[in-house]
Order: C-alpha cells, then structure tokens, then sequence
C-alpha cells in the first residue's frame, strides 16, 4: 500500500538518498529544505511500509507550479508509486488554487514523459541543451486545470 503524505524535515534524509541516486546533478540538501519549509512549495512524500519510496516537490507563484522535483526509489520503480505520487501532487496543488503547472524533461525519459502525459500534460516546447551530463535537450511540459483535477 502506497500512502501520500506532506513531505518535512524527518523525510529528509531518505528524500536525499533518492535524489543522489535518481539525478545526474542531484540538488544540495539545503536546496531541498528550502522548498520542504517553504510556504511556496508542495512537498509530498510516498510512503511504503513506513518508508520514503519518492517524493515530489512543486514550487508555486501566483498560481502557477512548476514541478522541480519527482522521483522515485530505484528498488520501487514501476510499481505505481510515481503515478499515484503525481495524481495526489496534482489533486493538492488543483485544490489549492493552483491554476497551471510545467515541467521539464529529459527527451530521453520515455517512462517520464509516459506518465506525465497519462496524468494529462502536454509537450509545450523544447529547451535546448537544458540538461548536463549528459548534455541533452528538454521537452517542456503543462498542464491547466479548468475545475480541478479528476484523476
């Protein structure tokens, strides 16, 4: 049984350990405490038999999101914790008054982009030698909620 819950500080060692071992360039753990404290941002975790098994992190402004961070534990990885991590991500941030949200990715995360696409984002644009090691372009993602979001 997968359990979301909002993401904080005593998550935060297990959220790191997932975040070295999913980005090329993984993000510092102050960068991260920065958004699980900020008042901007929606942090959530996925829990599996007590255990961070992902987590998400959007950052809003003026009710627009845009998704910094999703990812999920190697040893968990197509068991549907990213798809049920980003359906309770986009119901909170809908029902927070979140209007639209963008994200980029790797042109090469076909599963990535697989499940972005089943939760209802759209391709928007590319972003030119956006990623490094390795260097690769970016497909630029949204999606906009008219009365929430029903997935």
């Amino acid at each position: 049984m997968i359990e979301i819950v909002k993401a904080g500080e005593r998550h935060l060692p297990e959220i790191m350990e997932i975040e070295r071992e999913s980005f090329s360039i993984p993000w510092s753990e102050n960068s991260v405490r920065f958004e699980l404290d900020s008042p901007d941002a929606i942090c959530l975790a996925a829990l599996v038999e007590g255990q961070v098994a992902g987590f998400a992190l959007l950052h809003v402004i003026e009710g627009e999101g845009e998704l910094f961070n999703i990812a999920v534990r190697s040893d968990l990885r197509g068991r549907g914790v990213g798809g049920e991590l980003l359906s309770a991500l986009l119901r909170t941030a809908a029902g927070s008054g979140v209007r639209k949200i963008f994200l980029e990715v790797r042109k090469s995360n076909g599963t990535a982009i697989r499940l972005y696409r089943r939760c209802g984002f759209a391709v928007c644009g590319i972003r030119k030698n956006y990623y490094e090691a390795p260097r690769e372009d970016a497909m630029l993602m949204d999606i906009e909620f008219e009365h929430g979001y029903g997935m």
